[in-house]
């Protein structure tokens, strides 16, 4: 995708949309269809500027009026995939963190009286499949939500991809009749966001269409008089709009869209054809064709499940991975390539291109489910892929040369020798480095100041990073001093010995404990909407 960005040529065209006026001084907008009934893209300026001419002395009318209904339909119950995209459309959630919270409701919330209760269904699974329980419970709580009127004649049976392994059903809530709001006091923030967002999506699926009343309007603009030629042609406008008349599934529950689909509708007055119109306002405006938009964490699910690239479980691991070793960055909510992963990404290409051809891992998919299903053997599979691999391997060693990475400057002075050390970046993010290789070796990671003092020694308390991304509290006089704390500090003093309180959350729960070894001091107390 970086490389379609990175080679796109931007083209020039045009559009130019008008405001028309009835009688009754209502106003509407539309756009330039074409001539003489023939659609026309408008490439350049010169082109506009005629059209815009010509608009300016011409006889308009509406030349053709369609109405109709549309009905649009529910979305499908979720799929792993489906509740990653829609996650992070409307709640700005990472595919991980979507997994680890949908973990949390699957595993079971603590719900006073109750005890744990699990509130959703496995969240693994690639089949939109609901069990018929499940489906009387959504369509018992229409009836009497709703009313009659939302409730479809018969049960909405969704059709699952063929490709898809059907193990598990669709991700729904256990239980329909628990709301949302009813356990809201009990859940936590993301956790309350997750289930409302999942049982909406179930219920909305077994409701009715809603139903739009639609229209489309031509209209044609003509030169009249003195001013017509023989070879004066038809403008040719459009506008269309619609109204909801019946909301349907859409009184509960829309599904959210990626970027570039939105769409654009208006309520247009009432017309007639043969109507005269007066031409209010022409707007001609300049555009360019733009690359195609990097991907997001939710289009990039789209993209890998639409390409058969892995499996529901693999998913979030697989762009946490990208992430975690420097791969892409998250710029806003897209995934910018690396220079890094730019190389590797070139390195894998030229070397290996029948392993990250995008075709292998869904046939590879495809031969494992295979041996699932007891038609061929695992053995068969390794003795047909493995010799060639290791040819690939052994051949890449030889011509593969090292590749160096750009380094970048730092203010850090080099403890053992006084050079100024440099950030390099390795495979498991960057780190500092003594230029001064291999004469002197010093390297270390690169902190954050965690803006409290160490509780051992007194020291400048840092946080680091473990190989796989997770924050941990550190001393910044290490190996001297050895303090370690997998909790963060909160900006709270222990009342008992005056050191920073160090804090965790769990189910709702908010854990805060001296962070002096020797201090046994710990509170407790039940997360509100205003703390994280």
């Amino acid at each position: 995708r970086e490389k379609e960005i990175e080679e796109f040529v931007p083209k020039e065209y045009w559009s130019i949309d008008s405001r028309f006026s009835k009688e009754d001084g209502s106003v509407f907008s539309s756009r330039f269809y074409g001539k003489n009934g023939k659609k026309l893209e408008i490439k350049l300026k010169e082109e506009s500027d005629a059209i815009t001419a010509l608009m300016k002395t011409a006889f308009w009318t509406v030349s053709g009026v369609k109405k109709g209904t549309k009905k649009r339909s529910p979305a499908p119950p979720f799929i792993t995939s489906t509740l990653q995209q829609e996650a992070s459309r409307k709640l700005g959630f990472s595919a991980q963190k979507t997994m680890m919270v949908a973990q949390q409701l699957y595993e079971g919330v603590e719900l006073g009286s109750e005890g744990s209760v699990g509130l959703i269904t496995y969240m693994r699974t690639d089949s939109v499949r609901l069990s018929d329980d499940a489906i009387k419970q959504a369509r018992t709580y229409i009836q009497e939500r709703f009313g009659k009127d939302y409730l479809p004649a018969k049960p909405r049976v969704f059709k699952t991809k063929s490709a898809a392994q059907d193990a598990h059903e669709a991700i729904r809530p256990t239980y329909a009749e628990k709301e949302p709001e009813s356990l809201k006091g009990m859940l936590t923030s993301d956790q309350y966001k997750l289930y409302k967002l999942i049982w909406e999506r179930f219920i909305a699926c077994q409701m009715e269409n809603a139903v739009f009343d639609t229209i489309s309007v031509e209209i044609e603009g003509t030169q009249e008089g003195s001013l017509a030629k023989d070879n004066s042609p038809v403008l040719n406008f459009r506008a269309s709009g619609s109204r909801l008349i019946f909301p349907g599934f859409m009184a509960l529950y829309v599904e959210g869209r990626d970027d570039e689909e939105k769409e654009e509708s208006q309520q247009l007055p009432p017309l007639q054809e043969g109507e005269a119109l007066g031409l209010k306002e022409i707007k001609p405006e300049q555009h360019f064709t733009e690359p195609p938009p990097r991907y997001t964490e939710a289009t990039l699910v789209k993209a890998l499940e639409e390409k058969g690239i892995g499996r529901p479980s693999t998913y979030a691991p697989t762009i946490s991975t990208i992430i975690s070793r420097g791969y892409v960055v998250r710029n806003k909510k897209q995934l910018k390539p690396t220079e890094l992963g730019k190389m590797v990404n070139r390195l894998m290409v030229e070397n290996f291109p029948g392993i990250v051809n995008v075709n292998f891992t869904a046939e590879m998919e495809s031969k494992l489910d295979s041996v699932e299903e007891g038609k061929v053997s695992w053995k068969e599979i390794l003795r047909e892929f493995y010799p060639g691999f290791m040819k690939t391997i052994k051949k890449a060693e030889q011509v593969i040369e090292k590749v160096e990475m750009p380094v970048e400057e730092s203010n850090v002075v080099c403890e053992k020798c006084g050079r100024t050390m440099v950030i390099r970046t390795g495979r498991y993010g960057k780190f500092l480095a003594c230029p001064g290789y291999p004469s002197c070796r010093n390297a270390k990671p690169i902190f954050e100041d965690a803006g409290v003092k160490c509780p051992k020694c007194g020291g400048k308390a840092i946080i680091l990073r473990t190989k796989r991304g997770r924050k941990y509290l550190g001393c910044g006089n290490y190996p001297k001093c050895d303090f370690l704390s997998w909790d963060m500090p909160s900006d709270k003093k222990c009342p008992k010995c005056g050191t920073f309180m160090t804090q965790k959350t769990k189910g709702g729960i908010i854990t805060l404990k001296c962070a002096n070894p020797e201090c046994d001091h710990s509170e407790e107390h039940v997360k509100n909407k205003s703390e994280k």
